[in-house]
């Protein structure tokens, strides 16, 4: 009985100190990101005298609901006349294909150079989509927006004039990548805690990375790609579920430069459905897995310095964290009896344990980097004290879910590319239901699991009250909020 005691300490201590790992690389991030904002942003560079060719790629499959605004704002896109091409890359194969195609045609109409692009088959999904259209146009910049963005009219005039500048290595910048926005972050507690958590990415992660010469990312739209840099890395890729991250390191272990722009954001939609948002999840956590499989070889036999490697490391095996906490969430029940009715001898273990979970001080301190920077352009909807509570609670309710992508994505299991479906929904918006693309939706047992461990968790509280063991009690109130509410949404998105 001892020994398996010992087995489940161990496995318990192994999944806090990758924790800890993780926590400490964000801290880092946050510190040099502190400092880049302490740091005045570089003026835009100068207006160049030509402007160079740019194809604005919209890569579209049964987008019904968003298609026509999307079309109607890049069409409405400044940049000089005769420099603009707006590709339509649609694969649909519902009603998207005829309101598509008569947009392009009143856009065409007005003198706009947009063109409506039908592949014969839709092979290697997104990726493919892009690569076919870059066979289909001349651009030398190619710019990106997915289904739910609406950029602004002068993103053009913000962002190309990086590629042009005078500063060193500027025709070595293969990305520039702005911010993403959020057009519809207060329509419910599932958006607000989607916007908090993409909030952290944009005004902590990236602009730490680049602070301090980590690899940067691009984030698969809204943001602008040299197309010489994209055909030195390699092209489109579709071996991955994140076509985006993969294209991004092959171009920096190129010796390509990313740059990114956390001043120019690019509104977009948060999923409002639970199922779009697993499906988004899913294809994230899984994506970053396998590309994780794929590079993570190259970085560590890459000339990059040390720091560069281990945040590479980090941020390509940053889903394996949901494994970690799935292994603790799972282990914490037994653990309570374990404390109240073990042998002595492990209680000094049990103490070193809890100086792990100081690993949220960092977390804290790189969640609140974020929240302020990003209540510096809007005024949060809640405080952060209960955001981050419930987005720490939401996260840890999703790590089932994301651990069996994780594990399909670093055993190489191949999965079709699932596309987070757009409703339209921003902010004062009505309900969705009446936007479903379908009439119903079938729970999996994995969602009936996360049931049963929102029960579990629940136990476990009652577990640590009756025995007087309170050590887990905070973990455990955080995964039956966590589960329940993921139980709970799924539920109520399915009907």
């Amino acid at each position: 009985m001892l020994v398996l005691q010992v087995l489940l300490m161990a496995i318990y201590g192994l999944c806090l100190l990758l924790l800890l790992g993780f926590s400490l690389t964000q801290w880092h991030l946050a510190r040099l990101a502190r400092r880049a904002y302490a740091t005045p942003p570089p003026p835009t560079p100068p207006a160049p005298t030509t402007w160079p060719r740019l194809t604005v790629q919209l890569p579209l499959y049964n987008e019904q609901y968003v298609v026509e605004r999307l079309i109607d704002t890049c069409a409405a896109l400044d940049y000089p006349a005769g420099r603009l091409h707006v590709q339509v890359l649609d694969d649909s194969t519902d009603d998207t294909v005829a309101l598509a195609a008569a947009r392009v045609a009143y856009h065409a109409a007005r003198g706009v150079h947009i063109t409506h692009e039908r592949r014969p088959e839709r092979t290697g999904f997104k990726a493919g989509a892009l690569a076919y259209g870059l066979t289909r146009t001349e651009g030398e910049l190619i710019a990106i927006f997915d289904a739910d963005f609406l950029p602004e009219r002068d993103f053009l005039r913000q962002t190309v004039p990086h590629f042009l500048g005078s500063a060193p290595n500027t025709d070595r910048i293969g990305v520039v990548q702005t911010r993403w926005g959020h057009l519809n972050e207060e329509y419910s507690l599932l958006t607000e805690l989607q916007a908090f958590g993409l909030n952290a990415h944009f005004f902590v992660e990236q602009v730490g990375r680049q602070r301090g010469g980590h690899f940067l990312n691009f984030n698969g739209t809204g943001g602008i790609w040299r197309r010489a840099c994209i055909e030195d890395a390699g092209g489109w890729h579709a071996d991955t579920l994140t076509e985006d991250l993969d294209l991004s390191y092959r171009a920096q272990l190129r010796c390509w430069h990313f740059h990114y722009l956390p001043q120019v954001a690019a509104p977009a939609e948060l999923p409002v459905t639970m199922d779009a948002l697993k499906s988004q999840q899913f294809r994230w956590t899984k994506g970053a897995a396998e590309t994780a499989r794929k590079h993570l070889l190259a970085v560590w036999r890459s000339g990059q310095p040390l720091g560069t490697r281990l945040h590479a490391t980090f941020h390509l095996l940053n889903s394996v964290v949901f494994v970690a906490i799935l292994l603790m969430a799972v282990l914490s029940v037994p653990l309570v009896f374990v404390r109240a009715l073990g042998a002595e001898q492990l209680r000094p273990v049990f103490h070193l344990a809890a100086v792990f979970l100081l690993a949220l001080v960092p977390l804290t301190f790189y969640f609140r980097t974020a929240w302020r920077q990003a209540a510096v352009r809007r005024p949060p909807p809640a405080g952060f004290a209960r955001q981050l509570l419930l987005f720490l609670a939401f996260s840890m309710g999703l790590s089932l879910h994301n651990s069996r992508a994780v594990l399909l994505g670093l055993l190489g299991q191949r999965s079709a590319f699932i596309r987070t479906p757009k409703l339209g929904i921003v902010a004062g918006a009505g309900g969705w239901k009446a936007r479903r693309y379908r009439t119903s939706a079938r729970l999996s047992g994995l969602t009936w699991l996360e049931g049963l461990l929102t029960a579990y968790f629940l136990f476990g509280i009652g577990a640590g009250l009756y025995l007087g063991e309170y050590g887990l009690l905070p973990t455990h109130l955080l995964l039956a909020t966590g589960y329940g509410l993921v139980f709970y949404y799924s539920l109520k998105h399915a009907q």
